[in-house]
């Protein structure tokens, strides 16, 4: 039976295990799935025994990303651009390293009839989620985005691989209006939902790329207070990226919207 699993530290909490046993199950296809934890200073050998033993594909979360884009074979176009690995692949003995994230927050935005085209999009955050999400954004035809961080200098720079695409702010000098508004920080893992002036948030649209089971994550509350016209978390992203990965492993797209109303009773079809 083929072999994958998530790699990451911690990995304890993640849902990705069950997410791929019910793609399997729906689709058919016989694999096993497990968690791996890696060392902080680990993750090479950690995977590549994973992989001399048999494993045929790794999920890859905080904090291996970037590793794991240095440690595969090749480093597929989206994933060398953002300099980020989410998805490995064994493929005629090679390495093969994929970002889906992008395409998982795309997918999840459409699925809740959010629009991308033509509308002002603000990034908070400057680091590995807002540089493996950009590109697929960008790709979606914004009439504009911009990039605020605690640090302008990373904004900037994350700005200008994309030229004049995208501009960057620093978070207390950030001002104008938003139709949607995608927290890219560690705020939901530590309590602070507010980094950028609540009226900036008021009648926009804000996600959090970040999830929790109930769907209230501290941005996501904070949102909420300041008026927000609409809020969601990431658990549709983590659904919809893994989708992706099953699909470059497998052949076959697995169905999303009943596994995530399984997650989360009550989510729209």
């Amino acid at each position: 039976m083929d072999r994958y699993a998530v790699v990451g530290n911690p990995v304890s909490h993640s849902l990705s295990p069950e997410i791929h046993r019910a793609f399997a199950a729906k689709t058919g296809e016989r694999l096993r799935y497990d968690k791996l934890l890696a060392p902080v200073d680990g993750f090479a050998d950690s995977v590549g025994e994973f992989f001399e033993r048999g494993g045929r594909g790794l999920n890859v979360t905080l904090p291996f990303k970037g590793e794991a884009c240095r440690w595969v074979a090749e480093a597929q176009p989206a994933a060398a651009r953002c300099g980020a690995v989410n998805t490995i692949a064994l493929e005629d003995g090679k390495t093969l390293g994929f970002n889906t994230d992008g395409i998982g927050l795309v997918r999840d935005l459409e699925a809740q009839q959010v629009r991308i085209s033509g509308r002002r999009l603000l990034l908070i955050g400057a680091g590995g989620a807002v540089s493996g999400v950009l590109d697929a954004l960008i790709d979606a035809n914004p009439a504009s985005v911009h990039i605020a961080n605690r640090t302008i200098a990373k904004a900037e720079a994350l700005a200008e691989r994309q030229g004049a695409a995208v501009a960057a702010a620093s978070l207390d000098s950030l001002d104008g209006r938003f139709d949607l508004i995608i927290n890219g920080t560690s705020a939901g893992l530590t309590g602070e939902g507010g980094l950028i002036a609540p009226e900036l948030a008021a009648g926009a649209q804000c996600y959090d790329l970040l999830y929790s089971r109930d769907a209230q994550t501290p941005f996501c509350r904070w949102a909420k207070d300041a008026g927000a016209a609409w809020v969601s978390d990431g658990l549709g992203m983590l659904v919809e990226q893994a989708a992706a990965a099953f699909a470059i492993w497998r052949g076959c797209a697995p169905s999303t919207r009943d596994l995530l109303r399984s997650l989360r009773p009550g989510t729209p079809a």
